[in-house]
């Protein structure tokens, strides 16, 4: 028998590798159709995929919506319709590596959220130099390639429109970890999908317009991928956030495998992208943060136990 520990490790780990895979995905589908579009769709469907499990487990899944409505809606505000309506606008202007890259800095900001917000998940002077350390790779990424201004002006837009998503993601995060009412997991991740992917999706036909056709095969299949994805890795992870104990900012620096994995994806399945020296550096630095920091975590949980973390 595995232990509780080494199950949460494996799982999140699962889920970040199912993460790193999404850019990929997307590159291959935005071509065919708008990023705010493609986003709602893929999390509405998510949305539906996750209900009848949730349906099957909880089966007052409409008691437990109406009592938590306000709750769940705004977390499918903040971590469906705002953080993927930044994600998805942003990855179209960037590569796929960088975007793999800037997306995995994540944990880094949700440190700094976590430390405001969540008792017990301070951030010292040590993890504050690590932090601006990997920081650094972020903006070594940002301004090291060389191309049209025009063109550079566009992804640094990009990049500033990801870093935009991980602050939203670091908020929501800590909210679902700080949430105290308990809701089931999968009740929350498939109403919030739902909700947030259906309001993506409205969204987007004034500010885009729709234009309703039938797509090639590759946008399917990326659809299709991507959707499944969002209902496991989206699910697993709330059920993560929500166990007793979990620190919000040690189980996101399982995130570092995202860059590293999505970058690496990017490069194979994507015709126009290979790697180039500056990306290497930046993710090498991101991900020496990153393990720096979850050091530090494992170090601080060893000298200084802190019983808030079990609220």
């Amino acid at each position: 028998m595995i232990s509780e520990k080494l199950r949460q490790t494996l799982l999140a780990i699962l889920t970040c590798l199912l993460w790193s895979s999404a850019f990929a995905g997307i590159k291959i589908g935005l071509p065919y159709t708008t990023p705010l579009q493609f986003a709602g769709t893929r999390f509405f469907i998510s949305g539906l995929m996750v209900l009848p499990v949730a349906l099957y487990y909880n089966p007052n899944f409409l008691g437990v919506f109406r009592a938590n409505i306000r709750f769940i809606l705004l977390i499918g505000l903040m971590q469906t319709f705002l953080q993927y309506a930044l994600f998805y606008t942003g990855i179209d202007m960037v590569p796929g590596a960088v975007g793999a890259i800037v997306i995995g800095s994540g944990p880094l900001f949700i440190a700094v959220v976590a430390h405001f917000f969540v008792p017990g998940d301070k951030i010292n002077m040590k993890k504050a130099m690590i932090i601006l350390f990997g920081l650094s790779g972020v903006v070594l990424v940002s301004l090291g390639r060389h191309g049209e201004a025009a063109g550079e002006s566009l992804k640094l837009i990009g990049i500033l429109i990801l870093v935009g998503n991980n602050i939203i993601s670091g908020i929501s995060n800590v909210i679902i970890a700080l949430e105290k009412k308990k809701i089931p997991p999968l009740v929350l991740s498939s109403a919030s999908m739902i909700f947030g992917g259906g309001l993506l999706f409205l969204f987007s036909i004034p500010v885009e317009g729709w234009s309703p056709s039938v797509k090639p095969l590759p946008y399917y299949l990326s659809l299709g991928w991507l959707s499944i994805l969002s209902a496991v890795a989206i699910s697993l992870w709330v059920t993560l956030l929500k166990k007793p104990g979990i620190m919000v900012s040690e189980l996101n620096m399982w995130k570092f495998l995202i860059p590293v994995v999505g970058a690496i994806l990017a490069w194979i399945l994507l015709p126009d992208e290979s790697p180039d020296w500056i990306s290497i550096a930046g993710m090498i630095i991101t991900g020496v943060a990153l393990i720096f920091i979850s050091r530090q975590n494992m170090i601080s949980k060893r000298v200084v136990p802190d019983p808030a973390r079990d609220n």
